[in-house]
């Protein structure tokens, strides 16, 4: 008797190669992260179907990319605030020297 193993829509949507992305989980073929995907659906309001025409994307892809953001939110919500962090650091620790100029100038 054989056992049929189900495989994941995801297997065949998501990709991770630490090249590209850093890693991160994305729409294969593509450098569209999950976390994009997440960030345009959740916190900019574009349905799924206008980020897979935007992105010319299959609508399979980008139903995946949600399936596996939910699937491990805690772990790609933290990279995302990690991310942020980052940034945040950086710019505070790397002023802009164009916005120091703006300013100045503002004063003069």
């Amino acid at each position: 008797m054989s056992i049929a193993v189900a495989q994941q829509p995801t297997d065949y949507h998501i990709e991770m190669t630490p090249e590209v992305r850093g890693g991160k989980p994305r729409i294969a073929g593509t450098r569209i992260t999950v976390a994009d995907v997440a960030l345009m659906y959740g916190r900019l309001g574009h349905s799924l179907e206008e980020i897979a025409g935007t992105y010319d994307l299959s609508l399979a892809s980008v139903y995946a990319a949600m399936a596996y953001y939910h699937d491990h939110r805690s772990e790609i919500d933290q990279a995302a605030e990690a991310d942020k962090a980052f940034v945040e650091a950086f710019k505070r620790d790397n002023p802009s020297l164009l916005q120091a100029k703006l300013a100045a100038l503002n004063r003069a």
